[in-house]
């Protein structure tokens, strides 16, 4: 899949927007990819997380099972999971925090860590950390969009079906075009 093709997707199910927006990680942004008028169509989810399984080095990274981070990855990981014939768990929102809750990682399991959309890589190293913590090993890191201007360092190798860097600025840093639009914050957190 094309990095056009991508994008076609989420022009057509409205998911790729324009304005003023605070992401997840705080910082502002004129760009938002909101990957959940994408995944509310099981036809695009299939399409474009087939496409990431394409791109995934499953022959490299030997994994035996997916995780994602609440909520956004969810449905990424169920589905790349699913084209994979893998196992999908996911971590879950505890008072503020990352947790593993319904599941087991056993010592030694290695984990794709599968996510909707990366900027900060945030959510990732949480459940990095999570796995690591469980005795788990992470062998990689697959999303649908990479909107970071830099690769985040996440402590495993990444795999994105479309990179489109899109700057973002610290609230002390907002330029003026954009103090001139009331911000929204269309994230999970």
């Amino acid at each position: 899949m094309t990095a056009a093709q991508v994008l076609e997707v989420f022009r057509r199910c409205g998911a790729l927007l324009h304005g003023h927006f605070i992401l997840r990680s705080g910082r502002h942004s004129r760009t938002f990819f909101q990957c959940a008028l994408v995944l509310q169509d099981p036809v695009a989810t299939a399409e474009l997380c087939g496409a990431l399984v394409g791109k995934i080095k499953v022959e490299q990274w030997v994994f035996h099972s997916v995780i994602s981070p609440a909520m956004g990855g969810i449905l990424v990981g169920h589905e790349v999971a699913r084209h994979l014939g893998r196992r999908h768990i996911f971590a879950e929102k505890e008072s503020g925090k990352l947790q593993i809750r319904r599941f087991e990682v056993k010592p030694g399991e290695r984990f794709l860590v599968a996510e909707d959309v990366i900027t900060t890589g945030g959510a990732v190293r949480e459940v990095i950390s999570l796995v690591q913590e469980a005795g788990g090993v992470v062998a990689g890191v697959a999303c649908l969009v990479d909107r970071s201007t830099q690769t985040p360092e996440l402590g495993a190798p990444l795999c994105a079906l479309f990179g489109m860097p899109v700057e973002t600025f610290s609230a002390s840093e907002i330029p003026a075009d954009l103090k001139s639009i009331p911000a929204v914050k269309p994230g999970s957190r």
